[in-house]
């Protein structure tokens, strides 16, 4: 089922990752992280990108449900597809659907909302590392050798369990792994950087730091503080895209990019909408943001960036 892959002349993420540079990433977020925003953040300086979270067990019986969750094309890589499992059986078959269409897997064990925790998925997962590391070592003997499986995980209030459950993975053959500085049941709370360095210390995988990073400074700033691979990004991006090219909030041509690509890949209205309010937090007042979020249309929404935005 693996394929042929097209990887000539393309660096592989673990390639980025153990490049000299930092790698700039731009984290799975539900509904967000599509291909209209992917394609965007890469033009902004961002390396690599993944999909939102997909629930492995449907994208594996419903073809409605791949064509839902998945839409990519031939320039939106290097491109990570998460997958919520908790099974390695699933994991591992999701991992061989996408190998055409992409360069590696990522397990989400760190989503903390309730009904990924109901499920079994997300968080819940950390509980069970010899689960974890059973679902990495069956997918990664069914997919090509360049194909990374990665894990993203929240950190637990007792340091050593981390690092217990990121050297099982390494063992099992993770290729690298992403730690949110929070555990599951903070939300606010600063992030734990000196976990993020204890990790990075405690393994020969690359790591990728996630929590805060809101500008190129920030992500400097973090990989100073930890020595981390990678950094990644989510609510930073969101408000920002062209945060790691160096801007401080967003510019009128990014926004104007937003407007062709996401018209050019048929976002769905609400999800160009919603991105154009993140992306404009710091350039409408209150008052137009009221008036803005009332627009309907497409139509409605040109015209409005057009007359007050150029756009």
């Amino acid at each position: 089922m693996a394929g042929t892959r097209d990887i000539e002349g393309r660096i592989s993420p673990i390639d980025m990752l153990k490049s000299p540079n930092l790698t700039k990433i731009c984290a799975p977020m539900v509904r967000y992280s599509k291909l209209g925003f992917r394609t965007l953040v890469k033009k902004y300086g961002c390396d690599l990108t993944f999909t939102p979270m997909i629930i492995s067990d449907a994208f594996i019986q419903s073809k409605k449900a791949r064509d839902s969750d998945f839409t990519t094309n031939p320039d939106d890589r290097p491109l990570i597809v998460q997958f919520a499992s908790k099974n390695a059986t699933e994991l591992a078959t999701a991992a061989e659907i996408v190998v055409p269409f992409s360069d590696g897997v990522d397990l989400n064990c760190g989503c903390p909302q309730r009904w990924a925790i109901a499920d079994g998925y997300g968080c819940c997962l950390l509980r069970s590392p010899d689960l974890i590391k059973d679902m990495v070592t069956q997918a990664r003997n069914r997919v090509p050798a360049d194909f990374t499986i990665s894990i993203k995980i929240r950190i637990d209030k007792d340091m050593r369990k981390t690092v217990d459950l990121c050297q099982k993975a390494q063992s099992a053959g993770v290729s690298w792994i992403s730690v949110h500085g929070r555990t599951k049941d903070q939300r606010h709370q600063p992030v734990d950087y000196s976990t993020i360095k204890t990790v990075k210390d405690s393994l020969d995988v690359p790591v990728v730091a996630n929590g805060d990073i809101k500008s190129i400074y920030d992500a400097r700033n973090v990989q100073n503080l930890t020595g981390v691979d990678g950094v990644m990004a989510a609510r930073g991006l969101l408000n920002n895209p062209a945060m790691f090219a160096g801007y401080d909030y967003t510019p009128i041509e990014c926004l104007k990019d937003w407007v062709d690509i996401s018209l050019s890949v048929g976002t769905h209205f609400s999800v160009f909408h919603h991105h154009i309010m993140e992306m404009c937090e710091q350039l409408m007042p209150k008052y137009e943001k009221r008036l803005f979020n009332t627009l309907s249309t497409t139509s409605a929404v040109l015209e409005y960036l057009r007359t007050n935005y150029g756009v």
